[in-house]
């Protein structure tokens, strides 16, 4: 029995498609023969040569093991963790309910699979400090190899080990390819997000928002707390707040998903105040009814999850107002990409 995490892209591009599919995807570009065909390790590590002739050889040997993991050691009855990018409290928890499958038919970032029962979404805090400090690795895929990590999971969620489950054998620390490294960028923003929501939870976010529009150049009024019927912020250029383009802007700040409901009061919020464009901000992301929609509304809606918000707030942080600096202070420093080498 086995703990492991696959994340949904960089910036969990695939995330919506992972949980309404039951699934877990190998989504490497490219990849479009089956990984189960070689029984041999070495032999399959030149299949990832050939297919990526321009790596090097650290990135390889990465690669490698990610790959084989994904097709050789994840089993039927391991659990499976996906942190959410959409949502950057939740990590979604998961019982692998089938081998790894290869479909040639498949669009090709899909054709790499296992079938999932999602059993619950935690929040990160919730997890064991070093589970939560293994799941900052910046690997795709890989085991979290902390003593009895996976019955501890299994312990919290109250989920019992499947009478299908694949005994695994304890896992090989000496292999130099799956070596975890903590995403130090990925933590940090991580850290800076946490920090962020919980200083502005609700009403308080929509001042953030309204801090990083000033920045931009916009003159901005703030809805006082309470009902603000669809309307959090109106924005517009001008040192008076006069000139075009006038923006409404609707911000939520729980965890949840919004439904395609709320953006349909936001259009109706824009005719009312006849504003040229809205902006519908949600910390915890859209839901595919909403995401559907996005191209139908490009030219006159934007939407911002927690991602474009810390995108902003970290662009324009040196023109914030000084109250926010006090309660959120960061430092810029440079280190060595060592993904780049």
């Amino acid at each position: 029995m086995a703990l492991w995490v696959c994340r949904a892209g960089k910036l969990g591009e695939y995330e919506t498609k992972f949980i309404e599919d039951n699934s877990v995807y190998c989504t490497w570009d490219d990849l479009d023969w089956d990984m189960s065909a070689f029984s041999d390790r070495e032999a399959f590590k030149q299949e990832v040569r050939k297919t990526y002739p321009g790596i090097g050889t650290k990135l390889l040997g990465i690669w490698t093991g990610q790959l084989w993991a994904f097709s050789h050691s994840i089993s039927t009855g391991d659990l499976v963790m996906l942190p959410s990018k959409i949502r950057p409290q939740v990590i979604y928890v998961g019982e692998v309910l089938s081998e790894y499958k290869f479909s040639a038919e498949a669009d090709l970032l899909y054709q790499h699979t296992h079938s999932v029962k999602w059993l619950k979404e935690i929040s990160r805090k919730e997890l064991d400090p070093d589970i939560k400090h293994s799941s900052q690795s910046s690997l795709t895929i890989f085991q979290i190899k902390r003593p009895n990590a996976e019955a501890r999971i299994r312990k919290m969620l109250k989920v019992p080990v499947p009478p299908t489950a694949t005994q695994q054998p304890p896992p090989d620390d000496s292999e130099p390819e799956e070596i975890e490294e903590v995403d130090i960028e990925d933590a940090a923003l991580q850290e800076i997000a946490d920090r962020l929501i919980a200083k502005y939870k609700g009403h308080g976010l929509a001042k953030i928002v309204a801090a990083i529009l000033e920045a931009k150049g916009f003159t901005t009024w703030v809805s006082p707390p309470g009902p603000d019927n669809g309307v959090d912020i109106l924005a517009s250029r001008g040192s008076l707040g006069f000139d075009p383009p006038r923006i409404c802007v609707q911000v939520k700040s729980g965890d949840n998903a919004l439904e395609r409901t709320v953006l349909d009061q936001l259009v109706g919020a824009m005719t009312n105040h006849k504003a040229d464009y809205g902006m519908l901000v949600s910390w915890g992301g859209f839901k595919s009814t909403i995401q559907r929609e996005e191209a139908n509304q490009f030219f006159k809606v934007r939407l911002w999850t927690h991602r474009e918000i810390i995108k902003e707030f970290l662009q324009h942080y040196e023109d914030l107002p000084e109250e926010i600096h006090e309660t959120i202070p960061l430092k810029r420093i440079w280190i060595i990409d060592k993904r780049a080498e």
